[in-house]
């Protein structure tokens, strides 16, 4: 049987967590303006050479976070960053990084210098605590940056129920050939996707842990809910239509309250408006992902939501979502 509160498709109700509470930012202002205001609550530690985490997308992906709002956080806020990412386990618009350079200029991220960590090589980060792993491998690139901010857009995921920032980190910085590969298919396996539901979630979630690990107190964490389709960014055009309505911007310095906040936004929505999402979550145990990044100690499931349209008073998750529309093109 499985340890209470372990099942990755069972919602833990905010009311049944404790412990301390978290600090989460949020705004409803979905646009380049408010991704930098809110940027500004959370970018004490970002300095020196600083990396920012994002999911650049297949080609002509249509949900990605919209590139001028990146170009206009980084020459703003950001001026001597680089984007950061790695190739794809999954043959695609990524795979190589030939292919992932043509990726790149297809989608426009071509105003900052992008750097494929993996390009050159890997780099075996360690892993504390871990049931699955005592080290992941990482593009070695990610031994260049003093800070790393971790910007995601938050959706769901074939394999994983959902993509926050523990995914972003855990697949997005594994390299794509070792890492990804420990994290997702059983050593001798014919099926490279054989590794599925708490399991996954595991390995994935221990990945991250090591990023997180690695840059201490200089690592932050945006979770951008828009356009947030039940399929990741890695199906491109392919990806499941939009139906959950866009929600907002959420910034955190602990990956579990941003994962935990963001989830739960989800889950405070109408019941016609969550639906999908939380079919995809729980039918792929991706709840999961919370308990352990608990249960490892990488933050706090319970939080302070401060609503930074109107003062940075804290605000319920009811409120947050009162006013949403039904998602439209």
């Amino acid at each position: 049987m499985p340890i209470p509160g372990t099942q990755g498709d069972y919602y833990i109700p905010y009311e049944k967590r404790n412990g301390d509470a978290a600090t989460v930012y949020f705004t409803r202002d979905l646009s380049a303006e408010g991704l930098q205001r809110i940027y500004e609550k959370i970018q004490n530690g970002i300095g020196g050479r600083v990396g920012i985490k994002l999911h650049t997308g297949e080609p002509h992906g249509p949900n990605i976070i919209p590139r001028p709002w990146v170009q206009e956080l980084i020459e703003r806020k950001l001026p001597n960053a680089s984007i950061v990412e790695t190739n794809t386990y999954y043959e695609g618009g990524r795979y190589t990084t030939e292919a992932h350079r043509k990726t790149l200029k297809t989608n426009g991220w071509t105003f900052c210098p992008v750097d494929i960590m993996d390009a050159e090589g890997t780099v075996a980060l360690p892993v504390q605590n871990g049931k699955w792993f005592s080290k992941m491998y990482m593009g070695k690139n990610i031994l260049n940056y003093d800070s790393l901010l971790v910007l995601t857009h938050f959706k769901g995921h074939t394999q994983g129920g959902f993509g926050g920032s523990n995914k972003n980190i855990g697949i997005g910085c594994a390299d794509g050939r070792i890492g990804k590969a420990m994290i997702h298919t059983t050593p001798g396996s014919v099926d490279m996707w054989d590794i599925k539901k708490e399991e996954f979630m595991e390995r994935m979630t221990e990945s991250a842990k090591a990023v997180v690990d690695h840059f201490g107190d200089h690592i932050q964490y945006i979770n951008v809910l828009r356009n947030m389709s039940v399929s990741c960014d890695c199906e491109g055009v392919e990806a499941e239509p939009v139906v959950t309505p866009n929600i907002g911007i959420l910034a955190s310095s602990d990956i579990l309250a941003i994962d935990q906040a963001s989830v739960d936004l989800i889950y405070a929505l109408s019941e016609k408006d969550r639906h999908a999402m939380v079919e995809r979550m729980e039918s792929r145990h991706g709840l999961r992902q919370l308990t352990y990044m608990k249960e490892l100690g990488m933050g706090h499931d319970r939080y302070q939501l401060r609503d930074i349209d109107h003062g940075d008073r804290e605000i319920l998750l009811q409120e947050a979502v009162k006013d949403v529309q039904p998602f439209q093109e």
